[in-house]
């Protein structure tokens, strides 16, 4: 803030802040207490007297609800990185009077990074030493595999460049029977690839959004890699996220105490419902006529601004 503002002081901002969360936190032990205590944390220096919490499907629908032109009932689905989000929100419009009522919420811990998650381990991580082994004491052991679930993982990524890591790989590569596939790893970590391999990721799933093939590249030591990947492939391997996905909106249902035929509109958002066995997992249910996506990457943001610009966003707030 302090930096883009020309005068070099702080620019002056609103009172009321409108903050988007997922409906369950992503990890290996989430703690939704936490991480909102974090937030607020994080904010109280900028001085913000009202920082209000919004459930990010929530603030999808409310974006998504100002189209509608009449009422109905509709299933809102937001896929970050780390959560698929669902929320079923009845709306009724009278003129121009917008009022909502909450039916029903749920979240899954898989989204996005889920399914990048399932390319590395496909596609990157055999090229890296995954699967082989190394001679102990006269045995043969398969390398540790916690090392590609690191690899798998951008938020543990990083820390795989330590000095004790390299010493361990360093190790394990002298005791390979084919050493060539560690020490691409260790040359991968070393020469921080991780950036480059990800955005060709993304690339990848974008094209395999519209197109049955991908060419996924990545570089490792004095190699650069490209590997051919087919839509029924990358659908095979993130099956066990979609059934996951699925059981999600099911118990949105069950929460709302509706079937998929109380559904009028459902709205997808975020960057993993352009993948489209996401978009046929929801037509399965509830029909391609009533499914839509849209402004897929702001419809978030601009929701909360609208919340935000409300008299009384009150309905529209989070559990606390």
């Amino acid at each position: 803030l302090y930096a883009g503002h020309a005068s070099g002081t702080m620019p002056e901002l609103p009172k009321r802040l409108v903050l988007g969360r997922p409906v369950v936190f992503a990890g290996s032990n989430p703690n939704a207490e936490l991480a909102m205590t974090r937030y607020r944390q994080a904010l109280e220096p900028f001085g913000f007297d009202d920082v209000l919490s919004v459930y990010e499907p929530v603030a999808a629908a409310y974006f998504f609800a100002q189209r509608l032109e009449g009422s109905a009932t509709v299933f809102v689905g937001d896929f970050g990185g780390g959560t698929s989000d669902f929320s079923i929100i009845r709306f009724e419009k009278s003129g121009n009077r917008l009022s909502a009522r909450p039916l029903g919420r749920s979240g899954v811990p898989v989204a996005g990074d889920s399914f990048d998650a399932r390319i590395i381990d496909a596609v990157v991580a055999p090229f890296l030493g995954k699967g082989s082994s190394y001679q102990s004491f006269g045995k043969t052991l398969e390398i540790p595999r916690h090392y590609y679930g690191d690899l798998a993982n951008w938020s543990r990524l990083a820390l795989m460049r330590s000095d004790k890591t390299l010493r361990e790989l360093g190790k394990l590569a002298f005791l390979s029977k084919d050493p060539e596939p560690l020490k691409r790893l260790i040359s991968f970590i070393e020469q921080e690839q991780a950036y480059p391999l990800y955005r060709s990721i993304a690339e990848a799933k974008m094209t395999l959004s519209v197109e049955n093939t991908a060419t996924l590249g990545f570089d490792a030591g004095d190699r650069h890699v490209e590997r051919v990947i087919t839509r029924a492939d990358f659908e095979g391997w993130i099956e066990g996220d979609l059934a996951r996905i699925g059981s999600g909106i099911d118990e949105a249902l069950q929460d709302a105490g509706l079937g998929p035929d109380g559904i009028d509109r459902v709205f997808l958002t975020g960057g993993t419902s352009y993948v489209p066995a996401v978009r046929k997992l929801f037509q399965s249910r509830f029909s391609a006529e009533r499914t839509e996506t849209g402004d897929q990457l702001v419809s978030i943001a601009y929701g909360l601004a609208l919340i935000g610009a409300e008299e009384d966003p009150t309905p529209w707030l989070a559990a606390a």
